[in-house]
């Protein structure tokens, strides 16, 4: 089993939660995060003053899956979230030991 992150542009959103959606994704947990990588931070006007904003509002947004759907959800989520732009965001895959649903007791790939 493999844990995806993905941060992705908040407007986003909705685009990757329908293609995993049709992808089979049953569940996910999103959370809205700041960061910024590349893209820095930028500079803007308030009432006149100018002001630096460091961390850029971005999604996060966690899938457990299949260790054989990796490739296809990340294609899912590429797809979805790309504009092309600097700040599309970043997807990272990790291992994941084990799974348990604290309702049923189900195991690993039968509680996900």
């Amino acid at each position: 089993m493999k844990k995806i992150e993905a941060i992705i542009k908040p407007f986003k959103i909705e685009e990757v939660k329908d293609a995993l959606a049709e992808a089979g994704i049953t569940g996910m947990t999103v959370s809205e995060v700041k960061g910024y990588g590349r893209q820095a931070g930028h500079t803007e006007l308030y009432r006149g003053a100018e002001y630096v904003v460091d961390f850029i509002p971005k999604i996060k947004i966690e899938v457990v899956v299949k260790a054989e759907d990796v490739e296809t959800i990340i294609e899912k989520i590429t797809e979805a979230a790309r504009t092309g732009k600097i700040g599309d965001g970043k997807i990272f895959v990790t291992d994941i030991e084990k799974v348990v649903r604290i309702r049923t007791g189900e195991v690993d790939e039968e509680a996900i």
